[in-house]
């Protein structure tokens, strides 16, 4: 009788709305009959959990790393470290949090282990931690402190556990490899004169390294406030006796435990596949699997430049919702070394790294490792808090806020969206409006991520202009490109898998600083220009900053020593030698820089 029901809900919807002919599920099986047509209908209605979409809502999160490593300055422990080498005297989560806040940060995760396995908390089941320091006399809780702060500043905290602990590897009595029996054990573990208030108990049939994570998981669950993300990295510096992972104990407590929490590096959130802060040209979170990603222990890194295209979801046997995040470290480094020699990013570094990954359909998750004196160092807090200046000034004000289209794409409301059934959308404004951003968001919860290919035009002269040309959008898309002045707009889907939904369009405005250039003599007695870069010699994206933020950015120079205008040869690549003086100036929009020289007898 159910079945019958639910066959004349389905035939009903299906008449009513043909966007929608599946039930939509977080994961779908492939069947072997299954044709190509019929994967790419099961792929349209692959979304996230409810758990998946808030982690997505968060946008742009922090990462911290701080243990020995900060004071050794190594970027890893080898799990020997003498614990008192960790010789922190002072300690200021609340300046941590209130810089994360005014970033535009939604959540911190914090290393409460890294590989060395010296844990930053009062655990009950190990020594080498905050506990053997002299950190408060050895009563300190960097965990505690931070979860208080992000309290205060309304911060969701995460927590990093590294599955790799090098100290119970090189320890003479360590758990890990240590080939101990697999047996049941009650999790967690009573420790005498260390009650949990949470009195609940699991039993896993685990070894001794297993019962050991999944103790000290359960403390950092259980006695820290609401945990919104558990961090896993698939790093392994040393391996020992074969250890295996329990992973589908450890997300059974989490589960239990967390409810609300995503869980990185396995089922929920999957690595970009690089530390730089690079981004796909196209980031599809409907991801292949040969087997059920709900049912795995082991989960491997995904680093190829395409993952949910056609193609590749053509080869699955299930497909499952697994978004990605972007992680990247503000210094040269994930731990603190000094503030001489370890270079920080640019603002603009940053900037176009939020934008690509927050408007690439990813999160973006970008490290910023305190100093010797507990607190962020100054150079760190300049650049986010301009940082955060920009997103607001730019993200903050909607130029479509009183615009004329479908009112469910521009009500501000995600939860409410339009079926895009003849391919495209216009939205009118009273005036014309100046804007080189747009943001648009499919109504992935309800429709999946559908749109494979489009473009943006804007009326000018009573015709229509091309102004952008993407491909998939998904939770959220930033597009980027030279200002341009209309009161018309038009959205064009140009292939999609189904019929897709969009819950919001809004368009922005981004006033950037005019380029700094520098001009340089270089070999074959030519003359090069180029944008004056900050340099940051870690894990390179090879991204062109500059030309991304600015894509109607502009070099004009003069040779016969004129002052360049608007009308001046642009430069392109290089300019022979020939002339005594060469003054160039860079042209964004309707302003322009100082005039730089460069004088051939004094180079």
């Amino acid at each position: 009788m159910k079945f019958f029901l639910f066959i004349l809900i389905l035939i009903y919807s299906c008449k009513t709305d043909k966007s929608i002919i599946l039930p939509i599920k977080n994961t779908y099986q492939i069947d072997n009959n299954d044709s190509n047509e019929d994967i790419i209908i099961k792929a349209s209605h692959v979304v996230p959990t409810k758990n998946q979409y808030q982690a997505l809502k968060n946008e742009f999160i922090a990462f911290i790393h701080f243990g020995p490593n900060t004071f050794t300055r190594m970027e890893w422990g080898n799990g020997m470290e003498d614990p008192k080498v960790f010789k922190l005297k002072n300690l200021d989560t609340d300046q941590w949090c209130e810089t994360m806040k005014d970033a535009g940060m939604k959540m911190v995760i914090i290393t409460a282990k890294h590989h060395d396995g010296f844990v930053l908390w009062q655990s009950r089941y190990t020594n080498h931690g905050i506990m053997s320091t002299d950190f408060k006399e050895g009563k300190g809780d960097i965990i505690k402190e931070l979860s208080k702060s992000c309290e205060k500043y309304g911060l969701k905290l995460g927590i990093y556990l590294s599955p790799a602990d090098l100290y119970q590897i090189e320890n003479i009595n360590g758990l890990y490899g240590n080939l101990s029996e697999y047996k049941n054990r009650v999790i967690p573990k009573q420790i005498k004169g260390r009650p949990f208030k949470n009195k609940t108990t699991f039993s896993f049939k685990v070894d001794d390294y297993n019962e050991y994570f999944l103790n000290q998981l359960f403390e950092l669950l259980t006695e820290y406030g609401p945990i919104s993300e558990v961090w896993f990295d698939g790093a392994h510096p040393k391996r020992k006796g074969g250890q295996k992972y329990n992973y589908l104990a450890w997300k059974k407590l989490i589960n239990s435990l967390a409810p609300n929490a995503v869980i990185f590096g396995k089922q929920d959130i999957r690595w970009c596949g690089n530390e730089s802060g690079n981004t796909r040209n196209e980031e599809w979170n409907i991801i292949p699997y040969l087997k059920d990603p709900n049912q795995l222990n082991d989960f491997k890194d995904s680093t190829a430049p395409s993952l949910g295209s056609r193609e590749e979801i053509f080869n699955a046997r299930f497909l499952h919702y697994q978004q990605a995040e972007t992680n990247t470290s503000i210094r040269e480094g994930w731990f603190y070394r000094d503030d001489n020699i370890q270079k920080v990013r640019s603002t603009d570094d940053v900037f176009d790294i939020y934008e690509r990954s927050v408007g690439g359909n990813s999160t973006f998750l970008l490290n910023i490792p305190p100093n010797r004196e507990g607190k962020f160092s100054s150079e760190d807090v300049a650049v986010l808090n301009e940082l955060g200046k920009r997103i607001r000034e730019t993200y903050n004000i909607n130029l479509f806020e009183n615009a004329i289209g479908p009112k469910k794409i521009l009500d501000k409301d995600d939860q409410t969206f339009e079926v895009v059934n003849d391919n495209q959308l216009i939205i009118e404004t009273k005036d014309e409006i100046l804007i080189n951003r747009l943001t648009i968001k499919e109504s992935i919860l309800t429709h999946s991520e559908r749109i494979e290919k489009f473009k943006v035009q804007y009326w000018k002269n009573e015709t229509w202009i091309d102004l952008f040309f993407g491909n998939n959008i998904g939770y959220k898309k930033i597009l980027r490109f030279p200002e341009i002045k209309s009161n018309k707009f038009k959205i064009k889907i140009e292939k999609s898998r189904m019929l897709p939904a969009i819950c919001s369009i809004e368009a922005h405005y981004y006033k950037s600083e005019l380029p700094e250039i520098e001009i340089n003599e270089i070999a074959n007695k030519k003359v090069v220009i180029k944008p004056l870069i900050k340099k940051f010699n870690w894990k390179p994206h090879g991204e062109d900053i500059t030309l991304n933020l600015n894509p109607d950015f502009e070099i004009r120079y003069t040779t016969d020593n004129s002052e360049p205008t608007k009308n001046s040869k642009l430069f392109k690549d290089s300019i022979s030698l020939g002339f005594q003086i060469l003054k160039a100036k860079v042209f964004l929009s309707n302003r322009s820089s100082k005039t730089y020289i460069f004088n051939l007898n004094k180079s």
